[in-house]
């Protein structure tokens, strides 16, 4: 039988530094992405141990649930909430591995403005999370939040589409096509992951209101 266990970080601080570390991660992303290729792998052992770190945060999170009795809101949405956080930085994360194993270089515009407009929403909804995370608490005040993530992520496919549509207009080799048509489609599910995590705050205000 679990107990309810007051030690450590309470489970909204963890779920707090989940969302911190994702604004680092993004903040990495669109710096490897923007670097030059002998910079990169530097860059992406850093985005690797903020992902690990965020790792550590959700096991911090399961494990509290296994030993607490008495929990804030359904176990099932609280494991939901650190596994959704979780989703978008291994997102991240697997976008920049992409990046420096690809060694894409030298991108073509208008890909590489759109490429960095999706990097755009994703700072976005990173920093958006950050910021509302901390008013979990009570969490039919965070209306606004999910509204403006679904709204970025509406950003997010249009600018996914147009990506798509400008990348096989470049003229590039099919080779280079298909590695930036990957990096494309990972941060196209980091924005749904986003969106994924925003539903489920909604879903808990719906049952807390």
């Amino acid at each position: 039988m679990g107990f309810n266990s007051s030690k450590g970080p309470s489970f909204f601080d963890l779920l707090t530094s989940q969302a911190d570390q994702l604004v680092i991660g993004v903040d990495l992303l669109r710096t490897l992405f923007s670097a030059p290729e002998d910079e990169r792998k530097a860059l992406r052992k850093r985005l690797h141990e903020i992902e690990n770190t965020g790792d550590e945060l959700n096991h911090q999170l399961i494990n509290k649930l296994n030993q607490s009795f008495i929990t804030p809101f359904d176990r099932e949405d609280l494991s939901d909430l650190a596994s959704a956080l979780d989703d978008c930085m291994d997102l991240f994360d697997e976008a920049g591995d992409l990046l420096v194993l690809y060694q894409v270089d030298n991108i073509p515009e208008p890909v590489d403005g759109l490429l960095s407009r999706q990097i755009d929403v994703l700072t976005k909804c990173a920093k958006l999370t950050a910021e509302n995370m901390p008013k979990l608490k009570r969490p039919q005040d965070l209306r606004d939040y999910w509204v403006e993530i679904n709204r970025l992520e509406n950003d997010g496919d249009k600018a996914y589409r147009k990506t798509l549509k400008h990348l096989f207009d470049t003229g590039l080799d099919p080779v280079t096509i298909i590695k930036l048509k990957d990096i494309v489609e990972v941060l196209e599910k980091c924005t749904d992951a986003f969106e994924d995590l925003a539903n489920t705050v909604e879903s808990i205000a719906v049952k807390e209101s």
